[in-house]
């Protein structure tokens, strides 16, 4: 009887283990009203978000003052003497802007000149419509909150503390940038803490920041102890290769500051928009962020923070019950190498019992080849097929829908669909050893690929070692205990579930396949066990009942609504070189709201008459006649300095004037110009490195932009540059303030609640352009 209700049994447990992997990540139950003053409290941390995020708050804009002194009053507040760095910041990628960070500094005991503990968020919120809830006011608050608990619990510690709240991180990293070049305090920090925020739930990731070897940092993270730890190293290995962009990346490229950061990702739809408000802001989420920052203060403020420093790498994963395995680098060839060998002996030891059918490996490898490319074709096909008919998903900048995650389960059930479907249909009586060979072959295989090109995903060597035990213990008994064969497969799904979701979450939908792919993978793990089922067909049939539901439930879920909020776009554009206006927009599909600019047969614009793009490289797609308006032009003013000297180079000043309220500028000039040397306010750019070639925005040129300001209180944009005179260009300047809506000549009106401002891109703006013809 047992034998007949095995499967079912191991299903069900199946279903708790997947439920309790996922469950078990983050803290729950949060919103407890009652937490002693000494102690981090979710909600507390919650007010101060819900203070800071009533209004987007980019730099430059009103509300960004208003948060900024709310800060300054909350430390204030816990009797800390505050101070604010200001000044101007040049990226290397030409983005400028006067950033004013925010600072604090909590004395330590400490006697023997130790290194500092550095406690970091930024304040401002991304341009123009975000308000910044989760990015990143909810990293302010959690800081906030756990200062306030650790000064009111006054328990004395060795390492000063220093909080740094920076400004103009959504521009270009600015502030961080400020404080590592200019700051005194910069030079004696040993760990940054920094808080970030790309959606506005889920699990918070830590991912570390380090010139050298990982392996100090791990050491000390795990002896903090957070409760909740969720980081990997591949993840690790994969930051390190990506252009990354937080603040902590400044602080380590720039001032070779060690660090952990701290960021979720889920409802990554909400990512900079106007969706990110505080009742969007997850509230177990804000607690992991808390469950990380409270004892990682509390273990840090003490520790020795000048011997972090390591030359050794460290694979590392976190598992349920807080935990996080770790073994050196230096391992992996050597377990590489054992895994080889156990496999050799096991499929000897069944060669040499005369236990493989050949015949039923070869079915095996093309059962698990067809589930593989099969289940990867078709999810991608699902996704081209939906991305195709719904016009919605095109307007989604993220690249990730509202209804993505009921696709992300669509893909895994019907990747298992296709995964039992195949197997039944290859299926051989009694050969489920030989069906188990191939993908356990091809599984070593990817981890020596994994080894040599990709470390930090090294680990996954481990779920293929419990799988040739499996294999050993299949050659060995005709049918090993089903229940066994359960629980050797575990570390697989505790390894390996965790980034069949997050993938495309973090990537983005295009890739849904790749869900498809780890479906399979992992799917094959669990042959020693779904190998034994008779009911494959019976299950397949479910999964695809389950996909089928899935799939229409976000079919029905693909409209916008209040909910979920249809992203558009206006701009206004002023041609001051022909006097003739137009309306733009980036959206691939007229609505209610454009549509009375744009018409019935709105004019589709060509990629090179867009002028400008984007994050994303998001170009104009519509493009309408508009009123002409008044609108002041800058002051110019432009001189020659120096004279030609002996190369034939002469030095020029450029200052433009705003003489209207703008928020930013953009200057464009031939890219075939190379300068000699550019300033910009008195500051000059570094190198930038595209591929394995280094660029520069100014005196190597890659585009046409030369940079883009940021303006405040109609500051002057003072531009100095050494250049031939006869290869002196025309400059294009772009003037824009963000306020389309707010202009009574242009008539704008409000959005529709089912509506937002499109994000990433330059919207809602009203835009001047000029050609800068200098004599």
């Amino acid at each position: 009887m047992l034998k007949k209700i095995s499967p079912l049994i191991i299903l069900l447990l199946l279903v708790c283990v997947v439920w309790f992997l996922f469950f078990s990540t983050m803290p729950r139950n949060v919103e407890k009203a009652d937490v002693p003053e000494t102690e981090f409290s979710t909600l507390r941390a919650f007010g101060h978000v819900n203070s800071m995020a009533q209004a987007p708050h980019y730099l430059g804009s009103n509300s960004h003052s208003l948060v900024r002194n709310y800060i300054v009053n909350e430390l204030q507040n816990m009797g800390l003497e505050v101070q604010t760095q200001e000044g101007y910041s040049l990226d290397n990628s030409g983005v400028i802007a006067l950033s004013k960070n925010i600072l604090a500094r909590i004395p330590g005991n400490q006697k023997n000149g130790g290194k500092d503990l550095l406690l970091m968020s930024h304040y401002d919120s991304a341009g123009h419509s975000s308000f910044g809830a989760s990015d990143a006011a909810s990293g302010i608050g959690v800081i906030l909150e756990a200062v306030r608990a650790m000064l009111a619990a006054g328990d004395p510690h060795e390492n000063d503390i220093i909080l740094l709240f920076t400004d103009g991180e959504e521009i270009g990293l600015l502030g961080a940038r400020l404080f590592v070049e200019k700051h005194p305090w910069a030079r004696n920090v040993g760990l940054a803490l920094n808080f970030e925020a790309r959606g506005s739930g889920g699990n918070s990731f830590m991912l570390l920041e380090t010139n050298k070897g990982n392996s100090g940092l791990i050491k000390e993270f795990i002896k903090a102890n957070p409760r909740f730890p969720v980081t990997n190293s591949l993840a690790y290995s994969v930051y390190k290769m990506l252009p990354n962009d937080t603040d902590l990346t400044v602080l380590r490229e720039e001032g070779n500051i060690n660090g952990f950061n701290f960021a979720f990702i889920d409802d990554h739809y909400d990512y900079h928009t106007a969706n990110d408000i505080p009742e969007n802001l997850d509230m177990e989420t804000l607690a992991h962020q808390g469950s990380y920052l409270v004892p990682l203060l509390n273990y840090f403020k003490n520790a020795n923070l000048s011997s972090l420093e390591s030359n050794e790498d460290l694979i590392y994963f976190s598992i349920p019950g807080g935990k996080i395995v770790t073994y050196p680098f230096a391992w992996i060839l050597p377990i590489l190498i054992l895994a080889f060998i156990f496999f050799l002996v096991v499929t000897g030891y069944g060669v040499y019992r005369k236990r493989f059918n050949y015949k039923a490996i070869f079915q095996g490898s093309l059962a698990f080849l067809g589930s593989l490319f099969g289940s990867a074709i078709l999810v991608f096909l699902l996704w081209q097929f939906g991305f195709m008919i719904y016009a919605e998903y095109p307007e989604m900048e993220h690249g990730f829908t509202y209804n993505g995650y009921w696709y992300i389960a669509a893909a895994i059930f019907l990747s298992l669909c296709i995964n039992f479907m195949v197997y039944h249909k290859f299926r051989i009586a009694g050969k489920q050893t030989e069906f188990f060979v191939f993908p356990l072959f091809f599984w070593l295989f990817l981890c020596l690929l994994t080894a040599v090109f990709l470390k930090g995903a090294a680990y996954f060597i481990i779920p293929a070692l419990f799988a040739i035990l499996q294999l050993g213990l299949m050659l060995r008994y005709r049918r090993p205990n089903l229940f066994l064969m359960f629980f050797l497969s575990l570390p697989a799904l505790v390894i390996l579930l965790p980034f069949i979701p997050i993938f495309p979450v973090a990537l983005g939908l295009k890739i849904l396949f790749v869900a498809a792919i780890l479906t399979t993978l992992l799917f094959s793990l669990f042959l020693p066990v779904f190998g034994y089922f008779t009911q494959k067909k019976a299950l397949g049939l479910f999964c695809f009942l389950i996909f089928n539901i899935l799939f229409i439930t976000a079919h029905f879920k693909s409209s916008f609504n209040e909910n979920r909020p249809k992203p558009n776009s206006l701009v206004y554009i002023l041609d001051n070189d022909t006097q003739k206006a137009s309306w733009n927009s980036y959206d691939k599909m007229i609505d209610d709201w454009t549509k009375p600019f744009f018409g019935k047969d709105p004019l589709q614009v060509k990629e090179h008459e867009a002028g400008f793009s984007s994050k994303y490289r998001s170009n104009f797609n519509y493009k309408a006649e508009a009123p002409t308006i008044p609108l002041a032009r800058p002051g110019i003013l432009f001189n020659q300095i120096e004279e030609t000297d002996s190369l034939g180079f002469a030095r020029y000043s450029l200052k433009i004037a705003p003489n209207r309220r703008i928020n930013r500028m953009e200057l464009f000039a031939d890219r075939n110009v190379n300068f000699q040397e550019f300033r910009v306010n008195n500051l000059e750019a570094g190198e930038v490195n595209l591929g394995k070639q280094a660029f520069h925005i100014f005196t190597k040129r890659w585009q046409e932009r030369l940079l883009i300001y940021h303006a405040t209180n109609r500051d002057t944009l003072r531009l100095e540059f050494v250049v031939a005179p006869e290869e002196l260009p025309e400059f294009t300047l772009y003037e824009a303030s963000y306020d389309l809506l707010d202009n009574p000549e242009l008539n704008v009106p409000p959005r529709e609640k089912t509506m937002i401002p499109r994000p990433f891109v330059l919207n809602d703006a009203v835009i001047v352009k000029q050609t800068l013809r200098l004599p």
